[in-house]
């Protein structure tokens, strides 16, 4: 009778074996999904990291093009007729250029017949024939970013 106990015995010890393995294969596939998860959770967020960035940057090279545009059409144009600027680029970047002109006395923006509003008179011969440009861009197209991108510059450039 002794034999028969010691058999029931161990296989007692095996049904409890099998029982912790399952526990241990259930704790191993909630460790597993929670890994995953996070790995997923920053994949999302490194994806619209970099898309803000490249945004960003495409936004800087844009308000330093648009500064030697303003430029070039303040060149084109009389002198103290253009104060403002506003054009889009490939419909996501909004630009918008404010300008002020810098000149001693006599200038040029006198000579219209009125004052012009975009004009400051300055007493340096350094700065005279200069532009005082304020440069933004911005972007708010929701296909693109979840949140508003601008970029400001504010540029002093010689005419």
């Amino acid at each position: 009778m002794q034999r028969k106990n010691y058999i029931l015995r161990a296989s007692n010890s095996k049904k409890q074996r099998k029982g912790f393995a399952m526990i241990m294969a259930i704790g191993f596939l909630i460790i597993m999904s929670s890994i995953l998860a996070l790995t997923l959770s920053l994949t999302t967020k490194t994806a619209k990291n970099t898309t803000d960035l490249y945004i960003y940057e495409q936004a800087v090279l844009l308000s330093k093009s648009a500064a030697e545009y303003a430029l070039l059409r303040i060149a084109q144009a009389n002198p103290c007729t253009i104060d403002n600027l506003n054009f889009t680029q490939d419909s996501i970047y909004d630009i918008n250029i404010d300008i002020l002109y810098i000149y001693s006395n006599p200038s040029p923006c006198t000579n219209l017949g009125e004052p012009a509003r975009n004009y400051f008179q300055i007493t340096t011969p350094e700065l005279n024939g200069s532009v005082l440009m304020d440069i933004s861009v911005i972007v708010e197209d929701e296909n693109i970013t979840s949140e508003k991108i601008s970029y400001f510059r504010r540029s002093i450039q010689k005419l």
